[in-house]
């Protein structure tokens, strides 16, 4: 193995040479500790330290670098105490995810390093929102992230890749390709000859080198880092190494042949490196055992450091407040509260946006064909003009890709809305939002301060892929906020609100709205508290609780028969929703009938009938009732439709309800 030490003193030959080391001995006391039974499982990087350590020490400590579970000399190169990342192995309270998540899958700003999700893809395309944010704010930063070759097979990967090419971002994708996905080799998981040919494909520069070279890995990303720095772009570079354990240490490795163990145990980085510095006699045997000693006694002294803090104690109250990032959410009144114009539901929305941009010039929004065409609904129309290409972002045809840079974003400053062009098509988006959205402040204190719009809803003839109503894919999921407004006011107020809140939050839209009702609305920037239902109507013989379009539905409902006495609670938000309105009404009215465009099974609807159940039986005097949609797919024909559609079995509901 030759190494090109170009410029690099001695002192820095050195210096790199304490890093490489010191992840090895800690990864050895790691495996001695697992044979021990003092841990628990370890996934190993010997041999292919060279790629961490040397891109690490290529990258300025201001610039993000998103490793994997395989990239211990990250950390160790980034200087993180081993005492805290020990104790954030061993699951206790000062590591970084206070014992809620495993190994490596945290995040920390003071390191600028966010870490992996199991789903391995995903955070390729956080890495194009961080390094978006620091080209908006004109920073000459690069950004580096971490894949492996099984990885390169995911959507995700695609997806990254090409948003960062079309957006010039200064971001490096590392490939280490280490041969084994677990137990899959490469010549089942891809057919091309090198990975880095893919390159070619986005429009990008790619390297291939030996990764377990370090001074290779060092000096090619330092080129690369200057350059983008300053002349933005992506690049893909595939790292050449070999996984010399298990995929963990349970896997073993009897699926891999012996030869390639012998083939590949002569390029040990550690081994070559330290054969060069001692041929060149840059170090001798008395300074290696000198490093050797005082880091095994750093590394014992740290490792028993975490083992003797005492073990978590569960705080309930501790658990489910950590869901979610602090944040007041008071409304903020608007300034002149005179001052309102008779707005559609649509116009409210443009108005929200329009005025959190102006208020947040942090904001960035992004979707398809938002920009110059002003959206599929033209809700951005104008955006372009007032806020510019850089804050008003078209997007490529790639949901789980925008919806991880929007989190980028948000760990690196900024805050983001995105939009689905229809909410039907956020099943490309999913992973990112449930295991990416909602877990991040549950993991490590990190806020994901991103908007979701969702135009949703049926009533438009536009079939199974255009007229779903998803929201009861997200109420179950904790860390998300879930808003549905129902009025022009409501929906400016709580999408403002929702642009607000640092925590993810899903808003839905129902498109067959946005240009069916008005009213006045406040001219200025106002907030309305997520979390608050509206008591529309007020009536003695019935609750009807809904939101949405159903709301509509059922002020026809009782304008067509004024017979029948019902309070009519919109409850705006869904996560959290509005307890203690739906709690009054009921115990005032003893019935209760929830009302809603989603299918019956499933619905949000049972959630609520749960509650009251468990928290109104004495007051009832009849069986709470849902009223939803039919459990099918939603169809086109326009009488396929409005059969499908809870309001079809509305009356026959209440009927039913009243006669109790």
């Amino acid at each position: 193995m030759k190494f090109d030490t170009r410029d690099l003193s001695d002192k820095s030959l050195i210096k790199f040479y304490k890093h490489l080391l010191k992840p090895r001995m800690i990864e050895e006391k790691m495996l001695i500790l697992l044979r021990q039974g003092r841990i628990g499982k370890w996934f190993s990087g010997i041999g292919q330290e060279a790629i961490a350590i040397g891109t690490t020490l290529a990258m300025r400590p201001e610039e993000y670098i998103l490793p994997m579970h395989r990239n211990l000399g990250v950390f160790t190169s980034r200087d993180i105490p081993l005492s805290r990342l020990m104790a954030q192995w061993q699951g206790k309270s000062s590591g970084f995810t206070k014992g809620r998540d495993r190994s490596f899958h945290f995040g920390t700003k003071r390191f600028k390093i966010v870490g992996m999700i199991s789903h391995l893809g995903p955070q390729l395309a956080l890495a194009d929102g961080i390094a978006l944010a620091d080209v908006l704010r004109n920073q000459k930063n690069a950004t580096l992230v971490f894949t492996g070759e099984g990885a390169t097979s995911e959507g995700d990967f695609h997806e990254a890749l090409n948003v960062a090419a079309v957006w010039d971002l200064p971001v490096i994708f590392i490939i280490e390709n280490n041969a084994y996905g677990l137990s899959t080799p490469t010549n089942e998981q891809y057919r091309c000859k090198n990975l880095v040919d893919r390159a070619i494909g986005y429009g990008m520069e790619g390297y291939r080198i030996d990764g377990n070279n370090i001074l290779e890995v060092y000096h090619t990303i330092n080129d690369i880092a200057q350059n983008i720095r300053h002349t933005p772009r992506p690049v893909l570079v595939e790292c050449m190494t070999f996984r010399m354990r298990g995929h963990e240490e349970a896997s073993g490795t009897k699926y891999i042949p012996q030869e390639l163990f012998d083939e590949w145990e002569k390029k040990d980085p550690l081994k070559n490196y330290e054969e060069f510095l001692l041929e060149e006699k840059i170090i001798d045997q008395q300074l290696i055992n000198e490093i050797r000693s005082e880091f095994k006694a750093e590394i014992e002294t740290e490792i028993e450091l975490a083992f003797s803090e005492e073990e978590i104690t569960a705080d309930t109250d501790t658990e489910v407040n950590d869901m979610y990032a602090p944040h007041s959410g008071v409304a903020i009144e608007p300034s002149n509260p005179s001052a309102k114009t008779d707005k559609r539901f649509i116009d409210a929305i443009s108005d929200a946006l329009r005025q959190s941009m102006r208020k947040f010039p942090e904001l960035v929004i992004m979707g398809q064909d938002i920009a110059e065409y002003g959206g599929a609904f033209k809700i951005t129309q104008g955006f372009v003009e007032e806020f510019g290409k850089g804050r008003v972002r078209n997007t490529p045809i790639c949901e789980s890709a925008i919806v991880g840079a929007a989190l980028g974003l948000s760990i690196n400053g900024y805050k983001a809305v995105m939009e689905m062009q229809f909410a039907d098509f956020v099943t490309c988006g999913f992973n990112q939002i449930i295991n990416n959205l909602a877990k991040t402040h549950y993991r490590w204190a990190e806020k994901a301060d991103v908007v979701v719009r969702m135009p949703t809803g049926a009533g438009t003839g536009a079939g199974p892929f255009h007229s779903q109503s998803n929201e009861a894919w997200f109420t179950k999921t904790p860390g998300l906020k879930v808003v549905y407004p129902a009025f022009p006011s409501d929906a400016k107020g709580l999408l403002t609100a929702a642009i607000n809140d640092p925590n993810p939050v899903m808003f839905f839209e129902h498109k067959y709205l946005y240009r069916a009702i008005s009213e006045p609305v406040f001219d200025d920037y106002f907030t309305l508290e997520i979390g608050k239902a509206r008591l529309v109507k007020q009536g003695e013989q019935l609750s009807i609780i809904t939101y949405g379009l159903g709301v509509h539905w059922a002020l026809e409902y009782l304008n067509e028969h004024p017979e029948v006495s019902a309070d009519l609670i919109d409850l705006r938000s869904l996560q959290p929703w509005d307890k203690d309105s739906v709690e009054n009404s009921v115990k005032k009215t003893g019935r209760a009938l929830i009302f809603h465009e989603d299918t019956l099974t499933g619905g949000f609807g049972g959630e609520i009938s749960a509650h009251i159940a468990e928290h109104c039986f004495e007051f009832l005097d009849a069986p709470v009732k849902r009223c939803a949609s039919l459990d099918t797919a939603i169809p086109m024909n326009k009488a396929l439709e409005d059969n499908f559609l809870a309001k079809a079995r509305l009356h026959e509901q209440v009927s039913g309800l009243l006669k109790y």
